[in-house]
């Protein structure tokens, strides 16, 4: 069976998965880009996102090289689609990303508020699962056809997945960034007693490297 992981999620030094008051402008909330500077620079990421053949390499760049293996579909929270709440009072919106997301998949978008699949181009299409996270991951699970599920976030979607212990494994990259509000990741989980153990440490100047995994 594909495993549901988490890949290249980027934290503070005090634990937030983003800052506050997430917008148009601030995407990540206020100081959540300062997070990501580890993995903007690397080979990886400007490929993926740009289309270009350059970048740095090193731990950083094999950390968001693992992260598009063997992907097959991903899972998002809404908040990670865009910055609208409520009803969908604008269906002209297709995240953040453009015309041409960098998923190139399907992607299953947890929302409280149906709306029709959007595709787009590159191979992603946008599905929007109003019936909970145990459906979105059936779904991706079988959209993948064995390949694994990158859950994608935000914090609070993690959170759910990790308290119903579906998370197979978890890849931190703990940025060297104090933030002082947000959204904070593990504050109140014992992921000793869900069944989840370290299983890999390794840092370099621009980020301390945990790989969680279930038992």
């Amino acid at each position: 069976m594909s495993r549901l992981r988490v890949n290249c999620f980027s934290l503070s030094l005090d634990g937030y998965g983003a800052g506050p008051d997430q917008s148009l402008e601030n995407p990540l909330g206020v100081g959540g880009m300062a997070l990501h500077q580890w993995v903007f620079p690397t080979r990886t990421l400007q490929k993926v996102l740009f289309g270009k053949d350059e970048g740095t390499t090193g731990i950083d760049d094999n950390f968001a090289a693992r992260g598009v293996d063997n992907v097959g579909a991903w899972i998002l929270g809404r908040n990670m689609f865009g910055p609208l709440r409520g009803a969908w009072s604008d269906e002209s919106w297709k995240g953040w990303w453009g015309d041409n997301p960098p998923y190139h998949t399907e992607v299953f978008v947890l929302t409280r508020h149906a709306r029709k699949p959007v595709e787009m181009a590159g191979g992603t299409t946008f599905h929007f699962v109003t019936d909970g996270i145990h459906a979105a991951l059936e779904r991706a699970r079988a959209s993948a056809k064995g390949k694994d599920v990158r859950l994608g976030g935000g914090v609070g979607t993690i959170r759910q997945y990790l308290e119903a212990r579906l998370i197979d494994e978890m890849h931190l990259a703990v940025s060297p960034v104090l933030l002082g509000r947000g959204e904070h990741l593990l504050g109140g989980l014992d992921l000793p007693a869900l069944g989840y153990e370290k299983t890999e440490y390794v840092s370099t100047p621009d980020a301390a490297h945990y790989v969680v995994a279930k038992k």
